[in-house]
């Protein structure tokens, strides 16, 4: 790789970072053509953008990156490296954790969001259990529903044993109504 090919392949990454909240780093070590391929296929439908890097690129493309010290990552750059970059806090997370039933890899290295790092694979069931901000604010609209829907299902319950008790008492005074006039009737005929 020539000198201008590695400052374009610098410059590539440091606009897939720049504003990046998620950034996951995995070792697709050990997956075949067929393997990798589908593994990117899927990111690819969940809106995950996914880039094999060369680890000294990759570190000079975070050390140029402002705002962020991407500096406790570095340690897991040895092997096959995946960029993974994506909106939602646990996507990259759930799409490792789910292909990894079928195989071993892809491995978790490291991961960058929510402004905390985390380091190793033994985060990843931690990472995909977070929740992302659609889910957040479905459990909060959830929340939000929840005493409204009981105050109308109390009303309506409320109206609903109203009318039911309404009926109750309306329904003894038209049968008693004809039974007393039948016993008025009575006496006046003889």
């Amino acid at each position: 790789m020539t000198k201008d090919q590695k400052v374009v392949a610098i410059q590539e990454i440091k606009d897939l970072l720049q504003d990046a909240k998620v950034v996951y780093v995995a070792d697709l070590d050990g997956l075949n053509a067929a393997k990798s391929s589908e593994f990117r296929r899927q990111a690819f439908k969940q809106n995950i953008k996914i880039k094999v890097v060369k680890n000294t690129l990759l570190q000079k493309a975070m050390e140029q990156i402002e705002g962020v010290d991407y500096s406790e990552m570095f340690q897991t750059f040895k092997g096959n490296t995946a960029l993974m970059v994506s909106e939602t806090a646990n996507g990259p997370a759930k799409l490792i954790q789910g292909f990894r039933k079928k195989e071993d890899k892809p491995a978790l290295k490291s991961a960058y969001l929510q402004e905390t790092f985390y380091v190793g694979d033994e985060n990843l069931t931690a990472l995909a259990n977070i929740k992302s901000r659609e889910e957040m604010i479905g459990e909060i609209i959830g929340l939000l529903q929840s005493p409204i829907q009981r105050v109308v299902s109390a009303l309506q319950n409320k109206s609903e044993a109203v009318e039911a008790t309404t009926e109750e008492v309306a329904a003894p005074a038209v049968e008693e109504t004809p039974a007393a006039e039948s016993t008025e009737e009575t006496p006046s005929a003889e």
